[in-house]
Parts: C-alpha cells; sequence; structure tokens
C-alpha cells in the first residue's frame, strides 16, 4: 500500500473501504476496498476529510479482483448461463432458463486448485429454474497475478464449458400400468395418475395411459402399440419386484434392444429398470413411485429429457447420495438425495 494525495490518486485502486458519516442520517462505507478512483469523486473524498488515502499500487503482471472475476466467468459459461455484474469482487451464474444444470467436474477441479481462485457451484444435474443463482466465482485478494487468471482461461479454452443449462425436451411419453387386479377393475389405478402428473411436471406431453394384465405377451403389445403411435419414451407401473407374478421386468427384457439395468443402487428406486427399444427409453418404475413424492425416477428421468443416453456406470454412480433422508416434508431438490461428491 501507498499514501498518495487524494489529486493524485485517480485510476488508483482503494486498499480498504473509506466510510463517511452524516450525523443523524448515515455512516457506512462511501467507497469501498478495491475502488478505482475517478476524477469526480475527489470532492466527496475531500469533504469526508481524506486529502491522503492508501491505494494499491497496480501493475501490468496483476489484476483488480472484479476484473478477475469477470475473466473467470466469461471463460467458465456455457448454453444458457447468464452473468451478475461484480459485486465485491464476486460474481453469480445465473440460470437463463429452466432445465438442468450440468457441471464438468474435472474442469472445476482444475480451476479451484489454482491458488486463490475460487467457483463454487450447486450439484452436477441438478434441476434449476429460470433466475436461479446456479454457481458464483471470485478471487481471494484483492488483487490477483495475471497468470493464474490467464491459467483458467487456457484449461477453459481446452475443455469449455464448464456450466451450462441443459433443456428439457418435451417428449411424448407413454404409459402402461399393469397389474391384473387393476386390468380387471378390481382395485383403483393409483398409479397411472402419479406418473402423469410427473410427466406434466417435466414438461412432456402424455401420449396415452394404456393397461395390461400381468401377462407378458400383453404388457409387450402395450408397449409396441404406444411406441407405434408415437411415444418417444414408455413408463411402465408395476410387477417390478421379484416376485413370481411380477413379469415387467421380463416383458421389458423381452421387447428391449438393449437393457442398461434392473435395480439400482437408489433407495426409493431399488427395483427399477432401464432399457432402450432402438433410441426409445423404456423405464420400469417400481411400487415406490406411487407412494414417495421423489424416487430415483427424478433422478433419471431429466437426465434422459436433457438428452442423455445413460449407460449403467450413471447408474451405479447414484449410490453415493443415493439414499433419502425420508424428511416429514420434501424439500427436493433442495436436499442432499441424489446428490454425488
Amino acid at each position: 500500500m501507498k499514501k498518495v494525495k487524494v489529486e493524485d490518486a485517480v485510476g488508483m485502486v482503494l486498499a480498504h473501504d473509506l466510510t463517511r458519516i452524516v450525523p443523524g442520517e448515515y455512516k457506512g462505507p462511501a467507497f469501498k476496498k478495491g475502488h478505482v478512483i475517478k476524477e469526480e469523486d475527489i470532492p466527496l473524498l475531500k469533504s469526508m476529510g481524506k486529502n491522503h488515502i492508501y491505494i494499491l499500487e497496480m501493475n501490468p503482471n496483476l489484476l483488480h479482483e472484479n476484473e478477475a472475476a469477470e475473466r473467470i466467468a466469461r471463460a467458465a459459461a456455457g448454453p444458457n448461463i447468464i452473468l451478475s455484474e461484480p459485486a465485491e469482487g464476486k460474481i453469480n451464474f445465473i440460470a437463463a432458463r429452466a432445465g438442468l444444470l450440468k457441471i464438468n467436474l474435472k474442469l472445476l477441479e482444475k480451476i479451484n486448485a489454482i491458488d486463490m481462485v475460487i467457483l463454487a457451484t450447486l450439484h452436477n444435474h441438478t434441476p434449476v429454474k429460470e433466475g436461479q443463482i446456479v454457481a458464483g466465482t471470485r478471487v481471494i485478494p484483492l488483487v490477483i497475478e495475471k497468470e493464474k487468471i490467464e491459467q483458467v482461461e487456457k484449461y477453459c479454452a481446452i475443455d469449455s464449458p464448464l456450466i451450462w443449462i441443459e433443456e428439457l425436451k418435451s417428449l411424448k411419453i407413454g404409459i402402461v400400468v399393469t397389474g391384473t387386479e387393476v386390468y380387471e377393475g378390481r382395485i383403483e389405478d393409483r398409479f397411472g395418475p402419479v406418473l402423469a402428473a410427473k410427466v406434466q411436471n417435466y414438461g412432456s406431453n402424455l401420449l396415452a395411459t394404456c393397461y395390461a394384465p400381468d401377462n407378458v405377451e400383453m404388457i409387450k403389445d402395450k408397449i409396441k402399440e404406444l411406441i407405434d403411435q408415437g411415444a418417444e419414451l414408455i413408463m411402465t407401473s408395476g410387477g417390478m419386484s421379484v416376485d413370481a407374478d411380477d413379469v415387467t421386468p421380463t416383458a421389458i427384457r423381452e421387447i428391449a434392444d438393449e437393457v442398461i439395468t434392473y435395480g439400482s443402487p437408489v433407495l426409493p428406486g431399488a427395483m427399477f429398470m432401464l432399457a432402450y427399444k432402438g433410441d426409445i427409453p423404456v423405464l420400469g418404475v417400481p411400487a415406490c413411485g406411487m407412494f414417495y413424492r421423489i424416487t430415483v425416477l427424478d433422478l433419471v428421468l431429466p437426465r434422459i429429457l436433457a438428452g442423455e443416453k445413460l449407460q449403467r456406470a450413471d447408474l451405479v454412480k447414484l449410490a453415493h447420495g443415493g439414499m433419502c433422508w425420508g424428511c416429514p416434508t420434501c424439500h427436493y431438490p433442495v436436499c442432499p438425495f441424489g446428490k454425488q461428491g
């Protein structure tokens, strides 16, 4: 720091807050640490009794915290992200639209390994709303070596983006409710309406809801009928356990071209099944989907709607964070469920 006459300080950076006091009206910072002195600031500074101030001496190898944060944010931001104005050296990343938050985790770790640089985010794969703050960045000191920010920019140029929002596609979804007791009308269907509401909640369209007894061929026929009608995703409900009467997994396995998994390390959702008929996902939703507000379906469906083709390894990774807390009032996605790392 250096003591400088106010008149000679234009273009220099304040090393600390300067407090202004107006008796009975105001007490607080008139200028905050890091403020760059302007010509028009001189009269106010003098009225505060500041004929000399302490400034930071800048050189071409240093960046002010605001400029550093702006450069980090511009390098890291991807599609559907807007940036806030810098405030006290921090910049927020804001969702420009609703969708699924995506984080390049390896790149995030590389950037945070750079000394005096931080970039904090919400969890990867978090559903977010338009206008929601999803990340923030700043540097620790008031000024930072330019080469550190250039390293951030180099990493991002090679492996960008770091953070972006994937739009959830609106698909035509068909539902097959299985179970002889429902098919024959002995009990009311309670599962179909739950899944239909889920379809609507994620912005897709319900093509049709069909019913089939616990019969492999009839379940396969209903799935095929929905695909022939233009379904882009199939959800089956019921009959997903290991009981002898539960034949839905067999039907899915026989009609599918590829079975990704039967079983997931998520509670609720252990009996979940994911398969593909061509490019069409076929989801076997276990009974927990009828009784719990949030299950494995809510971890998988948004990623499929965001255009991912999930593999078994993606389901395996759900184990860490895959145990629901069972809170009396569910606040998902503001909770640990499904959050990895």
